[in-house]
């Protein structure tokens, strides 16, 4: 079962709202509405489902309706029309009373641009304000509150007061409170978007550090693309009020919807996004820990590689072969043509996990003399990075599937 379910969520806002519903659903822009109604169009018509653990990014340009959206999940708007299902129960069908206790329930709260910590309080008070206001007792709300505290490395800093912390200090104490209520769906609203680009990345990485640790379901409101991409484990692109794409980094960056997505991917740094189970390429062929030198010669030859990777029945990587070095020892008379490879001929391989990225993968093969393997966590091997499929992936156009064979070398010196 999905975390949040949302069907055909729509929040018009302004009298007789069900005016606006017969104009939209004819085709009529939001802008023209707005103009001919005087109301406004806040979301419309929008269905996705998050799952648990999952961070979800809900991202477009100013007015895109990406705040409301994220403040009908737990109704401090309420919509207009659709549903709203949270943990298996429908959140627009509760009454106040009913929403007050689930909220404390479901939710985490909600981290903002603007800290929103207050200011007469110190860390310690901070972080534990919303369990006060839960009506836990001082000792429990105090240490939970100095778990979190050292969760999100302010350690040492309890009795400072918000003016006395950094930017990026203060955000980690609405961070904090966020987290001591230990709900399991944390909304943030432009929460790093006041931090200077430096101090942005930082959290940024703390965010991601921190969810492998809480695997809370997160819903993360931002206008910026760089940021969506890097958090996000998918991500819904909002255009006045509607949903115009949802997927992951990778499918938006391969396959945008429209020229307004196309627009917003241009400029994006495609390192950060692309990995290397994305850009690795099938293997042409390889050689068993069991052949003899002159089958793994053949291998080579037929395959024109000049390097060729070594694995066992269980595709465990066990190295690879230089072409040049197996045909030197093969030509040597005393060479029985069923002896395997002798060790000092197996060279230790480069290797690389599939969820790498490509701007690690970059590095990596810059400063590698052999070729690069993509395994698995058993070692298994998976596939090869080569220098094209690198070179593709940066370009405008890229997709994963025109991936082919290639060549498994660092040089073009091929074997005669």
């Amino acid at each position: 079962m999905s975390a949040i379910e949302v069907k055909n969520l729509s929040k018009i806002f302004g009298p007789r709202p069900e005016r606006a519903f017969k104009l939209l659903e004819e085709g009529m822009s939001k802008e023209d509405v707005q103009k001919k109604l005087g109301l406004v169009i806040g979301v419309y018509d929008i269905s996705f489902k998050v799952e648990s653990g999952e961070v979800f990014v809900i991202m477009g340009l100013s007015g895109s309706g990406k705040s409301t959206l994220e403040r009908l999940l737990n109704r401090l708007h309420d919509p207009t029309r659709g549903s709203i299902i949270i943990n298996g129960e429908d959140v627009t069908k509760m009454d106040q009373k009913e929403l007050i206790q689930f909220r404390r329930k479901a939710f985490s709260g909600m981290v903002f641009q603007n800290f929103a910590i207050l200011p007469h309080r110190t860390v310690l008070g901070n972080v534990e304000f919303g369990l006060e206001l839960h009506g836990v007792d001082k000792e429990k709300r105090q240490k939970r509150a100095q778990e979190v505290i050292e969760v999100v490395g302010l350690q040492g800093y309890e009795n400072s007061y918000p003016s006395e912390l950094s930017g990026g200090m203060q955000q980690r104490v609405g961070l904090a409170r966020g987290l001591a209520l230990d709900a399991d769906i944390l909304l943030m609203d432009e929460a790093f978007s006041a931090l200077d680009p430096l101090i942005r990345r930082e959290m940024q990485d703390e965010l991601l550090e921190l969810q492998t640790k809480m695997k809370k379901t997160i819903i993360f409101v931002t206008h910026d693309l760089d940021e969506a991409f890097k958090i996000g484990d998918r991500i819904a692109i909002l255009k006045d009020g509607q949903m115009v794409q949802l997927g992951t980094a990778e499918e938006i960056i391969v396959n945008p919807k429209d020229d307004y997505v196309k627009a917003f991917v241009e400029g994006l740094d495609r390192t950060g996004v692309f990995t290397a189970g994305t850009i690795m390429q099938p293997l042409k062929a390889t050689a068993h820990v069991n052949d003899g030198l002159n089958t793994v010669l053949h291998k080579i030859r037929r395959a024109g590689l000049s390097s060729m990777f070594l694995v066992d029945s269980q595709r465990i990587l066990h190295g690879y072969l230089k072409a040049d070095e197996v045909a030197t020892e093969v030509k040597k008379d005393s060479v029985d043509e069923k002896k395997t490879p002798n060790p000092s001929l197996i060279h230790t391989s480069e290797t690389v996990h599939p969820d790498t990225q490509l701007t690690d993968v970059i590095n990596l093969y810059s400063e590698s003399t052999g070729p690069i393997a993509v395994v698995d966590g058993n070692n298994k091997l998976l596939g090869v990075i080569v220098r094209g499929a690198i070179i593709a992936a940066l370009s405008k156009g890229y997709k994963p599937e025109d991936n082919g064979s290639a060549d498994q070398t660092t040089t073009e010196e091929k074997v005669e």
